[in-house]
């Protein structure tokens, strides 16, 4: 055969080794790690494979690097070979346009294109045949990164970078980020966003206020206790005496009806201070994640907030924390608050105590809640001031109005958030 034919052959099957070692590189450096993670669990041998190359990701990468280059020099040469047989010296630039035509569009675009868009998939296919490159090629490597690990200290600069719990937790909301525009998981990467939120939000921001929560006056007579417990929509309720900071227990409906049953009507023998349980007093800069496992910890449902003075500031409950992450919870008992009314022209009238976090939550804004927790607060923050009826204020991108005004507090607001394609709300 022909010594240009053996050469042109030997060229085609190099460059098909190159297509090989680039589409592998970009397939396992963006193949999925949970989906790996999740196939390895259910039993696929191929990526159980493709996570031990993971786990060695410089290795993995100084083979695959070294099999490219090795395939791509000698392809280079045998065509320069051939040609300058061919064309004298003018083969040389004949060999080093073709070879960079081929190299660039066959050996790296093409594999690395179709790659990008398939990793999951590609990776799978190359696992097995990576793996045996790895391990024929790990000595070169090796002292490859002998060289690079001493240039790296040379240099100062960090050979490898530590994994914190605050990049792997970034890494996890930006996964759950990628899909923002996927209507189909909305749902599913709104409770996500929540969860990874538990320990970034304070009880204090979620508790139901003192001056919405219901209490009752353990001084009253046992009937008029009775009455209230019944109609309330809660089934726990604190109890106070002489004064309503002075919580003195936790009466459960359930314990009081079985009580008053076992009295056979005589209500006057009713002592609610006795059926009630102790008081949980919890500080408000307790976070979400906190409060979750203390709340399992201690089998407790219920929870006084009070601030750092003592005072009693509201209520928490194991429902307020499950509704930041599912969203709100109602039942038959439940009391119907108005919140958000949405209007024609693309605006919301918006009660101000409705909370930022379920505005966020609802709709996928990005209104801060670190200096206040109600989109009244928000205002406030903002404005410096105590503004009037009517008067406009535009921040991050959304314009708010002031509706209605109630003495010092805002009751009411008109909000217009920014268009689609993020421009400032008009």
């Amino acid at each position: 055969m022909d010594e240009n034919v053996l050469s042109l052959i030997a060229i085609v099957l190099l460059q098909a080794g190159s297509a090989f070692f680039a589409g592998s590189e970009t397939a396992l450096t963006a193949v999925s790690r949970p989906v790996m993670h999740q196939l390895e669990q259910d039993g696929s041998r191929r990526a159980g494979l493709v996570n031990k190359l993971l786990d060695t990701r410089d290795r993995l990468i100084g083979s695959l690097l070294l099999g490219n280059n090795l395939v791509n020099i000698l392809a280079s040469s045998l065509a320069t070979g051939a040609l300058v047989g061919m064309f004298g010296d003018a083969g040389i630039v004949y060999a080093t346009g073709g070879m960079t035509v081929i190299v660039v569009l066959f050996g790296e675009v093409l594999p690395k294109t179709y790659a990008i868009y398939h990793a999951n998939r590609v990776a799978l296919l190359v696992a097995a045949p990576v793996t045996a490159v790895v391990l024929i090629f790990t000595p070169f490597v090796r002292t490859i990164e002998v060289v690079v690990r001493l240039i790296f200290r040379l240099c100062g600069a960090s050979y490898a970078a530590t994994v914190t719990l605050e990049s792997s937790m970034m890494e996890l909301r930006g996964a759950i980020e990628v899909h923002a525009g996927e209507e189909e998981v909305k749902e599913e990467r709104r409770m996500l966003r929540s969860i990874l939120e538990l320990n970034d939000v304070e009880v204090g921001q979620v508790m139901t206020h003192r001056r919405n929560a219901i209490t009752i006056d353990a001084g009253q007579t046992p009937t008029a206790i009775l009455d209230q417990v019944v109609t309330s929509p809660y089934t726990r309720l604190p109890l106070w005496k002489d004064d309503p900071d002075n919580i003195v227990g936790i009466i459960h409906a359930k314990d009081m009806l079985r009580a008053v049953r076992g009295l056979d009507g005589e209500l006057d023998r009713l002592d609610v201070v006795e059926l009630a349980s102790p008081p949980w007093f919890i500080p408000d800069s307790t976070t979400l994640q906190e409060q979750l496992q203390a709340f399992r910890r201690r089998r407790e449902h219920f929870a006084l907030v009070v601030d750092e003075y003592g005072s009693l500031m509201g209520v928490v409950t194991l429902e307020d924390i499950l509704e930041e992450i599912v969203g709100d919870i109602a039942d038959e008992h439940d009391v119907a608050v108005a919140g958000v009314r949405p209007q024609s022209d693309g605006s919301f009238i918006v009660d101000g105590s409705v909370p930022i976090r379920d505005l966020n939550r609802e709709f996928e804004w990005r209104l801060p809640d670190d200096e206040a927790a109600t989109i009244a607060g928000l205002v406030l923050h903002e404005a410096r001031q105590i503004p009037d009826v009517g008067q406009v204020f535009r921040f991050y991108g959304f314009r708010f109005e002031i509706a209605r005004r109630q003495r010092n507090q805002i009751t009411s607001l008109r909000v217009t958030p920014p268009g689609e394609d993020g421009s400032p709300a008009a």
